[in-house]
């Protein structure tokens, strides 16, 4: 399985580089947002949303609302309360996992779906246009966020015993999350060298983005316990579906952006 895993990935890895590198802007701004409503495809299911008239007509809301929060961002003011409201909506879901994991409305599932995947759209695209250090951004995202996911795999998997959340995802482990922020602290350090930011206001920003990935990813495992389901999908063997790989992503490319455009980087 960590082979079939490690295969995936690499092919994962390399369309990413073709959309980013390969494409104009617009092009990979577009590109990701297919990314996304794969994941909003994925999504109905975990909302319970069944066949591909409904599923398609989830799919069609969430591009709209994409296209909803390009259009309404176009100023830094605008872009930071949204992802302000966003961040503080993230706090409502978290306790949604403490407290009530195991029931809620469909229709609440498939709005949190919303809520979760289109200002991740949102706040990558953004990223990608600053000038001419938008890939950089991007990247450094998507680097943090595998790296507090990979540290939290092998961590968890080899000294893994204090559990973190049992009724909604019982793999996961208090040691997973130390080994997370370990990774994620890793690519930090390398990024405040890299973009010569404020450690004293850039290095906590990543700790709460990596903190704020695991709720991402226990918001999707508590929707999979629900409707009984081990993975998001079946699109990416050894992994799951695309929601089985941006989950974590969903939480933390928001406050990222966020805290970036506190920072004066997003314009």
């Amino acid at each position: 399985m960590l082979g079939q895993r490690i295969r995936t990935a690499l092919v994962m890895l390399l369309v990413l580089a073709i959309v980013l590198f390969g494409l104009p802007r617009a092009a990979a701004i577009a590109g990701l947002a297919v990314l996304i409503l794969f994941g909003a495809w994925e999504w109905a299911a975990l909302a319970g949303i069944s066949g591909w008239f409904g599923r398609s007509g989830y799919v069609a809301t969430c591009a709209a609302l994409m296209v909803a929060l390009w259009t309404g961002t176009g100023d830094p003011v605008r872009f930071q309360a949204v992802l302000a409201v966003v961040m503080a909506g993230w706090i409502l879901i978290f306790g949604w996992i403490v407290f009530a994991p195991r029931s809620g409305p469909r229709w609440l599932a498939a709005a949190t779906g919303l809520w979760a995947l289109a200002p991740a759209w949102l706040a990558l695209g953004r990223l990608l246009v600053q000038d001419e250090r938008g890939y950089e951004w991007v990247i450094f995202v998507l680097l943090l966020v595998w790296a507090a996911d990979i540290g939290a795999f092998f961590v968890g998997r080899r000294f893994g015993r204090v559990h973190l959340a049992p009724r909604v995802s019982p793999n996961k482990t208090w040691e997973g999350v130390l080994g997370g922020l370990l990774g994620g602290l890793l690519i930090a350090f390398a990024a405040h060298a890299w973009f010569g930011l404020p450690a004293l206001a850039f290095l906590p920003l990543c700790v709460a983005a990596v903190l704020v990935s695991v709720v991402g990813d226990l918001a999707e495992s508590m929707f999979k316990r629900q409707r009984g389901l081990k993975d998001s999908g079946r699109l990416l063997p050894g992994h799951g579906g695309v929601l089985d790989r941006i989950d974590s992503l969903t939480a933390a490319a928001p406050l990222l952006a966020l805290g970036l455009s506190w920072l004066g980087r997003v314009t």
